[in-house]
């Protein structure tokens, strides 16, 4: 159905935007007020417009456009960072102290002062009902969030002022449930011997270093794909979600030519270059000023979040997909990001102990998916950094931008990570499992065939997997002369028999 915006007006954040003549990271809810007509809305690549009855006209302040706002076009901290640098503090003192023990009033009361970090002049709330400053229903917040008895607020964000995402409970996370997910997992495992698991660990553990790397196309040799294994195998014991601990990480999985020492100093971007000077910009990184208090709210969200009993896998999406937006180092940061899903999901005991998720491995073989994930965020951000390159390519951001990295919404993100989650449990892990187990059954039948050395078998089982399940008559040649055309037959019919459902 078509929306007629021209017969109607713009009201909350959409209003506010026009008013100050503002532009910021697109609201994923846009509203309008129409002077005819019933509530219509329109929903286009997960973008809702909603045109409301002229009732619902909240009047012309400031203060009435930031309720509405708070009541139909949700919490955009972003947003709201950037209309209050622009909004007179008498405006918001009137209009508060119109509704002093109104809900509304008293939470843009609160996120003006937190995200600005300057008091209003309004006395203290003295008795009243706490409220939560998100709703439960409608986000996902921190458990025992802390009261601020100013406001008789309970603040149950996910982070503090210098990193604080937000994650709506959409439709799809809403079918969300961590602990059943844990519980399909373990499912799964019990239906393998103990054995099988400790071997399927080490090639699990492979697999995913082989699959992180492999999505920034980089061939690590020997010694960096240990380095990262190694790594992969703390991810279950120890938090990496520090500074010191992060900068360790990244000395030990990129080139010993690029290890930083501390976060960058310089300007980063993620681009493509087509030809000389002709650079296609995908990613444009916070500058390097802005780092250190970035980074330091994002560990602090990370730990808020940890003992808040936040959901393992919307707590790994905000943190991760942080981090690569962050970008921090000069190299290795993708890595890293997808380390830290592990490293979370680990820590908090969704994934079973003695066992990964490849889900590196999801990504790398779902990389629109993946690739949407990260743009549902760059993409929007490109228009609002104006930035100049110079004739070597070296980057240079000439506006403010660190709010936008602040208080991203990482919903998006959050359902991707859910979707990639989901498929590493029901299909990779799987499968995985099933080959192993199909690999062992075919062992064995080979070996009541011929008493053959376990390499030999390998290697036998390997050829035919790639050659549709024979073996082809030069590779039995090179390998295998010394068997008969009986057993050469048997055998065949064994790989057939044990990856017949494979």
């Amino acid at each position: 159905m078509e929306i007629n915006i021209l017969e109607s007006r713009p009201a909350g954040y959409a209003y506010l935007l026009d008013k100050f003549e503002l532009s910021g990271m697109p609201p994923w809810h846009t509203s309008f007020v129409s002077s005819s007509g019933t509530l219509r809305s329109k929903v286009q690549n997960g973008a809702v417009e909603d045109i409301y009855p002229t009732r619902y006209w909240p009047g012309e302040s400031v203060g009435d456009h930031l309720e509405f706002a708070l009541k139909y076009d949700g919490v955009n901290l972003g947003l709201l960072a950037h209309i209050f640098e622009h909004t007179s503090q008498q405006d918001l003192v009137e209009y508060i102290n119109s509704k002093p023990t109104g809900k509304y009033a008293r939470k843009i009361w609160f996120f003006y002062e937190f995200l600005t970090g300057k008091p209003l002049p309004i006395d203290n709330i003295s008795q009243g009902n706490y409220v939560d400053l998100l709703e439960a229903k409608e986000y996902y917040t921190v458990q025992n969030g802390e009261k601020s008895p100013r406001h008789r607020i309970v603040n149950n964000l996910l982070g503090p002022k210098t990193f604080c995402p937000v994650v709506r409970r959409t439709e799809k996370l809403s079918k969300l449930d961590s602990a059943d997910l844990r519980k399909r997992c373990e499912d799964i495992v019990t239906a393998y011997p103990p054995e099988l698991l400790r071997r399927a660990l080490s090639y699990l553990y492979n697999k995913e270093t082989k699959s992180s790397f492999e999505i920034e196309h980089i061939k690590p040799n020997a010694s960096r794909t240990e380095k990262f294994i190694a790594s992969l195998e703390l991810a279950e014991k120890e938090d990496f979600c520090d500074k010191e601990r992060l900068i360790e990480l990244q000395n030990r999985i990129v080139d010993p030519r690029f290890k930083d020492s501390d976060y960058r100093s310089s300007q980063n971007y993620v681009g493509q270059t087509l030809a000389y000077r002709k650079e296609i910009i995908h990613f444009i990184c916070p500058k390097p000023d802005d780092l250190p208090s970035l980074m330091l709210g994002l560990i602090d969200s990370h730990k808020r979040m940890k003992a808040g009993n936040v959901s393992p896998v919307i707590h790994a999406a905000a943190i991760a997909y942080g981090f690569v937006f962050l970008h921090p180092f000069e190299d290795g940061n993708g890595r890293i990001h997808r380390f830290l899903i592990h490293n979370i999901l680990s820590m908090k005991q969704m994934v079973p102990r003695g066992l990964m998720f490849p889900v590196s491995a999801v990504m790398l073989k779902n990389p629109v998916d993946y690739d949407a994930s990260l743009e549902a965020f760059s993409r929007p951000l490109q228009g609002l950094i104006d930035y100049r390159l110079d004739e070597m390519g070296q980057m240079s951001v000439e506006n403010e931008t660190a709010c936008w990295y602040q208080y991203m919404d990482m919903t998006s993100q959050a359902e991707a990570l859910y979707e990639f989650v989901t498929k590493t449990i029901e299909e990779e892990l799987v499968e995985e499992l099933s080959f192993l187990a199909n690999y062992d059954n075919t062992k064995k039948a080979i070996q009541d065939i011929i008493d053959m050395p376990d390499r030999l078998i390998d290697l036998f089982i390997q050829l035919c997997l790639q050659n549709n399940g024979s073996l082809s008559a030069r590779k039995r040649s090179a390998h295998f002369d010394f068997l008969t055309d009986e057993e050469i037959a048997a055998m065949e019919q064994a790989v057939s028999n044990g990856y017949k459902q494979a």
